[in-house]
């Protein structure tokens, strides 16, 4: 923060010092929101969606919430909790691509080769998708039709769309003609249900 700012060393302490005290004074509105969108989780209104969680208590608290979702687990003790509560897991294709955490987390990759993880989602690179899950199978992480799934019926599971994720008769579908003979796969043509 100091080189960014602009700040000596004394003066960024200083000021996370206070962010850090503005942040707390916050805690109550907090626990308010998260009380009022528990409540409509478990009315299946929405989907509550834990973010970040790092240990099998942080997932525990989650479902007491009316949590259904565990996006972006840090420690493999988190993703696995989640899974044996029945949450999908959502990992980041960043991740997944470059084999590691940027943050030091638990890699995707590693989560995927475990069986723990449901989904893919995009991150801050939404021409990730695909690479992410071209890149996990040539890698030997998983099979291609498995990493596919992390981007199409992981992602409906996940937001609760029980109408499309799958080739199946009966559901809704598009299908994508994808060229991954390059270092990136390429989308060529994209054929859309009527």
């Amino acid at each position: 923060m100091a080189s960014l700012a602009g700040l000596s060393a004394e003066q960024a302490a200083r000021h996370v010092d206070e962010m850090i005290i503005e942040r707390d004074g916050q805690l109550p509105v907090l626990d308010r929101n998260l009380a009022w969108l528990g409540e409509l989780a478990r009315a299946g209104r929405i989907r509550l969606v834990g973010h970040d969680m790092d240990s099998p208590g942080a997932v525990a608290a989650l479902r007491a919430r009316g949590g259904s979702v565990a996006e972006f687990p840090t420690t493999t003790g988190a993703a696995r909790a989640a899974r044996e509560s029945g949450f999908p897991v959502v990992m980041g294709a960043p991740n997944a691509m470059r084999g590691e955490s940027h943050s030091g987390n638990v890699s995707a990759a590693e989560l995927v080769g475990l069986g723990l993880v449901t989904a893919l989602a995009s991150d801050y690179l939404p021409s990730g998708l695909l690479a992410g899950a071209v890149t996990l199978a040539r890698r030997g992480v998983t099979t291609l039709p498995s990493a596919i799934g992390l981007v199409t019926a992981g992602p409906a599971q996940s937001a609760g769309l029980a109408d499309r994720g799958s080739l199946v008769a009966g559901l809704r579908a598009d299908l994508a003609l994808v060229d991954d003979a390059g270092h990136w796969p390429v989308v060529r043509a994209v054929f859309r249900a009527s």
